[in-house]
């Protein structure tokens, strides 16, 4: 083969050659021809003498020699530097842990407080197999005898009715007060002595006869904690117009924030009583809303002030239906959830039948805990009799008993005690005192 000259036949010969090439290169004075085929002259040029085992060995003994030499000139000029790395704790991202309410613990509050009375004069359902067994002795064995009367000394009794209590009602959600705990509160409002002990002694005094109450109530019942609270009468009906004509006056805000201030104090609840006149329960609920977003803030609901026919507040008993009941369960529920409250308590004022219309429709819900509450005064004798037939035989979920230091006394001659109150079936859970 040619190649700008002759390279026939020698390893010389091509050493020649390359050197002429490259000299031609640096000079810039290439010859023309025809291009050179340079893979062809290496492998003819291999192709001269085999190359040896061996050979090939050094060659790669020397290369890894160089590299081994390299390596060790590097880290001699650049020295790493010795970095202790401290790793950083792995952190798991976890959900939220919901709380849950203790269903088993609730049931057996409830059952508790349900107080349910020994069952006289009936009997439960008897059982299939305890009836299939006295069915065979009422026959004899006899084969083919015919049955006869069946004499037992056995009373026979008629099955027992369900009991009204525990109410069927949702389970409230995690945090619940009631059943747990058991509430007293006072009432009252600070603009008038006449409506309650809140306006009748100065707030350290309150604080102080409250305290009282509620350890008297925690030493009749041990295994209920009582939470005192501080009920407030924030929207009062009124016997004269008020300006819009509404026949409520509402309360100002320095009053409502005194009101929550006592509570606190005693780390105790607030709840907001709402008698609404001739206004509604759903006009008279969104003022409240900033004061019901705080965790120890509850709401109250006073019928016998909801005039529906145009009657002044007063001069007869009002009312409240069970759709105005529900809508204030909803409202406060809403609450509840946007702001991730604990369950709210809800009290209803009841003394007679007309108070509170379709009771049966009231639904409590899981963030709001509704408590029926016998609001009539008199002697034991009247009072418990009222709470029997308004309270107690139309279940919702929780009940509650008012007193009045003054009326009570006065009309009954008699107040009643925690061990007294505590004989009811179903025991309140909420009590509140005038």
């Amino acid at each position: 083969m040619r190649c700008y000259g002759k390279m026939e036949g020698r390893a010389s010969d091509l050493s020649k050659a390359a050197r002429r090439t490259a000299e031609t290169r640096e000079n810039h004075r290439w010859l023309e021809g025809p291009s050179c085929d340079w893979d062809g002259v290496l492998q003819e040029t291999m192709n001269l003498r085999p190359i040896k085992p061996s050979e090939v060995i050094v060659v790669l003994c020397a290369i890894a020699v160089a590299g081994i030499g390299a390596t060790l000139l590097l880290q001699h000029r650049h020295p790493r530097t010795q970095t202790n790395v401290v790793s950083a704790p792995v952190s798991t991202v976890r959900p939220p842990v919901v709380p849950v309410l203790d269903r088993a613990a609730y049931n057996k509050k409830m059952l508790e407080i349900a107080n349910l009375p020994p069952r006289e004069g009936c009997s439960s359902a008897p059982s299939t197999a305890a009836h299939e067994e006295k069915r065979a002795r009422a026959y004899r064995t006899v084969a083919k005898a015919r049955p006869v009367a069946y004499v037992t000394k056995e009373p026979v009794l008629r099955p027992c009715p369900a009991p009204l209590w525990p109410a069927h009602a949702a389970y409230p959600d995690a945090g619940a007060i009631l059943p747990f705990k058991r509430v007293v509160a006072y009432y009252g409002n600070f603009y008038s002595t006449r409506m309650g002990i809140l306006g009748e002694y100065p707030p350290d005094k309150v604080l102080e006869m409250l305290k009282s109450a509620a350890a008297a109530w925690a030493a009749a019942d041990p295994s209920t904690p009582v939470v005192p609270a501080v009920d407030y009468i924030a929207v009062s009906g009124q016997n004269v117009p008020t300006r819009d004509g509404k026949y409520r006056l509402r309360m100002p805000a320095s009053h409502i924030e005194k009101a929550i201030r006592m509570a606190e104090q005693i780390h105790g609840l607030v709840f907001l009583e709402v008698q609404p006149g001739w206004s509604t329960v759903e006009e008279e609920l969104p003022r409240l809303t900033p004061y019901l977003k705080r965790p120890n803030v509850q709401l109250a609901l006073d019928p016998e002030f909801a005039m529906t026919d145009g009657k002044r507040p007063g001069t007869k008993v009002g009312t409240l239906d069970a759709a105005q009941i529900n809508y204030a369960a909803r409202f406060l529920a809403k609450i509840a959830r946007e702001n991730h409250l604990s369950p709210k308590i809800l009290v209803v004022h009841r003394f007679t039948k007309d108070m509170v219309t379709d009771s049966r429709a009231i639904k409590p819900l899981p963030e709001v805990e509704i408590v029926m509450d016998m609001d009539g005064f008199g002697s034991p004798v009247l009072k418990l009799s009222t709470y029997k037939a308004y309270i107690a035989s139309q279940p919702v979920q929780f009940t509650g008993f008012k007193l009045f230091y003054k009326n009570d006394v006065i009309i009954g001659h008699h107040l009643m005690t925690p061990a007294e109150i505590l004989r009811l079936s179903p025991q309140p859970s909420y009590i509140m005192y005038q």
